[in-house]
Order: C-alpha cells, then sequence, then structure tokens
C-alpha cells in the first residue's frame, strides 16, 4: 500500500477497539456498550434475497442463516445482557409475506432465548410491528444508553452522542494500476459525538463515502465533520484503522 503521507499509515489489524470509554467496535460489526453488556448491530436486511427476485434477480438465500449464524458467534463471544437492533431489520418496504415473516420471527426469536431486545423502527420497516407484537416486542424510533442516543439514522433526532446506522459506510481505495479495494467501515466523529455502524447483512454492499457531502445520506453524519473522522475497515482479519478520508485521499494499492 502506497501513501504521500506517512501520518496516513495504516494501523495494525484487531478483533475490538475501545473507541470511548465503554464503546468497543468490533470486528463482527457490532458495537458493544460496557453496560450490560449491549451488543448493537444494524441494518439486518432480512428478505433481501426474495425482493430481489421480485425485480428478476435470483440469488442464493443465504442473508437470514448467514445473519443467524454470525449472531450465534456474537451471543457466545460478547454474552450480551441486551441486543439493541438499529433499524432497517426488513428490507422490502412493502407488506411482508410469509416468508419474510418467518425470517424476522426466527431471527427475533434467537435473540430473545439469549437477551433482552431492543428493536428501532428504521425506514424499511414498514409493516415491523405487525410481525413482532405477539413476541411481546415493541418497535421504537430510540433508546438512550449509557448517555447515547442510538437511532437508526434516516432522521436525526439531534441528540448527541449518537450511534447510528442506515449509512452502511464504506471507502474504496483505488489501485495504482486500476481496480481497487472497498472496504466497508465504521465512522467515528469523536468531535461532533457521531458513531456508524456498518451493515450487517452480508449483502449490503455499502455507500462510499468520499470527500464531497452529496456521497452522505445520514443527517447526523453529513453534519459532522466526517472528512477528519475516524474510519474503521472491517476485514475477514480484523480491524483496520484506516485513518481519515483526508488521509485515504492520497492511499493506493
Amino acid at each position: 500500500m502506497e501513501t504521500n503521507n506517512p501520518g496516513t499509515a495504516i494501523r495494525a489489524v484487531m478483533r475490538s477497539i475501545e473507541i470511548r470509554p465503554g464503546v468497543r467496535i468490533t470486528s463482527d460489526r457490532c458495537l458493544v456498550l460496557d453496560e450490560g453488556p449491549t451488543v448493537v448491530l444494524g441494518d439486518l436486511h432480512l428478505g433481501y434475497e426474495r425482493a430481489l427476485e421480485s425485480e428478476g434477480m435470483y440469488i442464493p438465500r443465504i442473508n437470514t442463516d448467514s445473519i443467524a449464524e454470525s449472531l450465534n458467534d456474537i451471543l457466545c463471544r460478547y454474552e450480551p445482557e441486551r441486543v439493541v437492533l438499529l433499524g432497517d431489520i426488513k428490507h422490502d418496504f412493502k407488506r411482508s409475506n410469509y416468508e419474510e415473516r418467518n425470517e424476522v420471527r426466527r431471527i427475533m426469536n434467537l435473540l430473545s432465548e439469549a437477551a433482552e431486545v431492543v428493536v428501532i423502527r428504521g425506514n424499511h420497516d414498514n409493516y415491523l410491528q405487525n410481525i413482532i407484537s405477539d413476541l411481546g416486542l415493541l418497535a421504537v424510533d430510540h433508546v438512550d444508553i449509557m448517555g447515547y442516543r442510538l437511532e437508526h439514522g434516516h432522521e436525526d433526532s439531534g441528540v448527541r452522542p449518537v450511534i447510528i446506522g442506515h449509512e452502511h459506510p464504506s471507502v474504496r481505495i483505488p489501485g495504482a494500476v486500476g481496480g481497487g479495494l472497498k472496504i466497508q467501515c465504521f465512522v467515528h466523529a469523536k468531535a461532533d459525538g457521531v458513531i456508524v455502524l456498518p451493515p450487517f447483512s452480508p449483502f449490503s454492499s455499502g455507500n462510499d463515502l468520499v470527500l464531497d457531502e452529496k456521497c452522505v445520506m445520514a443527517q447526523a453524519l453529513k453534519d459532522s465533520d466526517y472528512r477528519n473522522a475516524d474510519f474503521y475497515g472491517v476485514t475477514d482479519m480484523g480491524l483496520m484503522h484506516l485513518g481519515t478520508l483526508y488521509g485515504l485521499s492520497d492511499v493506493s494499492i
């Protein structure tokens, strides 16, 4: 990897990094708060494959199985007292069919057997309450834990510090002779009190963030100094501290 600025060198790979006191991000695509502990994850997009099929695109139906397997690993590894889902549990905006309802209920039951589940409503979660009401769950707009507002991110409450999903943040590092590398990320705009999680769904491709603010979807991130935020890439090897967007603009592989 090449860079014109030695200060932007990418740091060592780690399983988890404490980015604020009592707040850890992990290579398992979840954030862990000390209180509980509480595991926070976003953007499951259950029913993704079926939604694509309605548009004539067919992919293997592995999203829910992959998510269930990853959640089992997380429950064993962090033994949380509470799990917060940061919205977009469903993928399809429309009323759910039988198959999507079963996928959502399967994941909710898996989590509820091990921990308290807090469901935050995302912009994709139309009709979600109809699916989870008889499981004793209520979809809410936000929850406050350890002084942090946890919300999906499609709307900004204005409360800081805030932990959101919605953005699906990623960066693209160009190749020196073409091609390049796309990496999904956690984003921590420390000065503004904004933390953004990567999507938990393995099918979510990510929204490439660049210096132009037109690329940013979540208002809380757009209003922050996100260009100087810390970006932490999620890789198969672990978390990489990538530095800032300003620094990454000089990097190639």
